[in-house]
C-alpha cells in the first residue's frame, strides 16, 4: 500500500478514520521499561512509517500524540498513549519540522549517491539518517580529500540547478523497474512500487518522502569520511537546515574562543597551542616540585630520633607516584632502618576518615602498625 504521506509528503494536516485499536506496549528507544499504550489503524495516514533508512514521523491524531509509527504489511501501525475509538472520524497533524528534516536528508541522500557513483564509480550499500548527522557507506576503501571536494561542488551545482525531483509508481511487473537503482523490495511489500526520479541524475526504487526540487535542499555540506566495515568508506554529510544550525553552533563557538583568547578567529588555533605548550610546562615543573616535597618529607620523618611506627600523610595534590616517592624514601621493607613497617596512602577527599582507619588498624595490629 503507499499512504498518503507518499503521495503528498507536503500534507501536513489530514482527515481519516480509525479502522482498529488495540492495547500495546512499545519499548523505548533508548532502553527502559516498556511504554503502555495502543496500536492504531487509520485508513490511511500522513505519518511515515520507518522504512528505507528513514525515521518514522511523529505528530497527532487529535489532541493524542503519536509516540511511533511501524509498517505491518500493508498498515501503518501508529502507537498513542490513549485508546481511540474504531469508526471515529480524526485529523492527523504532522510534525513538520521533523519531517521537513527527514525529506532534506533521504533526497539528499539519493543525490550524493548518485553522483559518487557517476564520478568515481563508489556504490551505495546502505544509509543511516541519524539525528544529527547522517552516513552513506560507499564500497570502497578510502576516498580522498580531493574528491570530496568535487563531490560535494557537484552536488551543490544540481542543487542551485533546481533539477525537479519527482514519484513515479509502477506496478510489480513494469519493466521500467529493471533500469532503476534498487536494493530490492521488503519480502512483505503489497501494491504499487515507488520509484524516485531526480530527473536527468538518477533513478532509485525507494518508499521514503522527498523533497518536490533538488533547490529545496539549500545546501549540502560533506563533514568528510570515517572508517566503514570490510573495506568501505563512511561517508558524513549535512543537508539544508542542518547546515544552517551547524553554522550557528559553529558561529557561537567561535564568538566564545574570541571572547575568551581576546584574539581573532584566525588566530584561535595558534593561540591554542601556545596554551597548551604552557599548561605543559607548568605540570612538569610542578611534577618536579612535587618529588622535591615527596622527598624532604621522607627526609624529615627519617631524621626525627624515634619515628612512629605509623606514617600519616595527606596532600591533595599528591598523586600515586607522589607517595611512592616518599616511600622508597623512607624504606618500607619490614625491619628498615628508621622506617615504618608500612605507609599508607590516604583519600584526598576525605583524609580525617583515612587517619581515624590508619589509627584503627595501628591499634589491632600485634605490632602496633597501620
Amino acid at each position: 500500500m503507499v499512504f498518503r504521506c507518499q503521495r503528498d509528503s507536503w500534507a501536513r494536516q489530514f482527515a481519516t478514520r480509525v479502522v482498529s485499536c488495540r492495547a500495546a506496549e512499545l519499548r523505548p528507544e533508548g532502553g527502559g521499561e516498556p511504554v503502555r499504550g495502543f496500536q492504531v489503524v487509520l485508513e490511511d495516514t500522513i505519518l511515515f512509517p520507518e522504512g528505507g533508512g528513514q525515521p518514522d514521523d511523529r505528530g497527532l491524531i487529535g489532541d493524542v500524540p503519536v509516540l511511533r509509527v511501524t509498517r505491518r504489511g500493508p498498515e501503518a501501525v501508529h502507537f498513542v498513549p490513549a485508546a481511540l475509538e474504531p469508526g471515529a472520524e480524526v485529523l492527523l497533524s504532522l510534525d513538520w519540522e521533523r519531517r521537513f528534516d527527514h525529506m532534506q536528508q533521504h533526497s539528499g541522500q539519493h543525490l550524493i549517491t548518485a553522483i559518487a557513483d557517476q564520478m568515481f564509480g563508489f556504490k551505495t550499500t546502505s544509509w543511516e539518517l541519524g539525528r544529527q548527522r547522517s552516513i552513506i557507506e560507499l564500497d570502497t576503501p578510502s576516498v580522498t580529500a580531493e574528491q570530496i571536494e568535487a563531490l560535494e561542488r557537484s552536488v551543490n551545482e544540481k542543487i542551485r540547478e533546481r533539477v525537479p525531483v519527482t514519484v513515479r509508481e509502477l506496478t510489480a511487473d513494469d519493466p521500467d523497474i529493471e533500469t532503476v537503482r534498487s536494493r530490492g523490495l521488503p519480502d512483505d511489500h503489497v501494491g504499487p512500487v515507488r520509484v524516485i526520479d531526480i530527473e536527468g541524475i538518477d533513478s532509485n526504487m525507494c518508499c521514503g518522502t522527498h523533497v518536490s526540487n533538488l533547490s529545496d535542499l539549500q545546501v549540502i555540506k560533506l563533514l568528510g569520511t570515517e572508517k566503514g566495515k570490510k573495506n568501505k568508506t563512511n561517508l558524513v554529510f549535512l543537508a539544508g537546515n542542518r547546515v544552517l544550525k551547524s553554522l550557528e553552533q559553529s558561529h557561537s563557538t567561535e564568538k566564545a574562543l574570541t571572547s575568551l583568547l581576546k584574539n581573532g578567529p584566525g588566530e584561535h588555533v595558534e593561540a591554542v597551542k601556545r596554551l597548551q605548550s604552557s599548561v605543559k610546562l607548568l605540570q612538569k615543573n610542578n611534577l618536579n616540585l612535587l618529588r622535591d616535597i615527596a622527598v624532604l618529607i621522607a627526609r624529615d620523618f627519617k631524621s626525627k630520633p624515634a619515628p612512629s611506627q605509623l606514617f600519616v600523610l595527606h596532600r591533595k595534590e599528591g598523586d600515586s607516584e607522589f607517595m611512592n616517592i616518599i616511600a622508597n624514601e623512607i624504606g618500607t621493607e619490614p625491619g628498615s632502618a628508621g622506617g615504618p613497617s608500612t605507609v599508607r596512602k590516604h583519600n584526598r577527599e576525605n583524609p580525617e576518615r583515612c587517619r581515624r582507619a590508619c589509627a584503627q588498624r595501628a591499634a589491632q595490629s600485634p605490632t602496633g602498625i597501620g
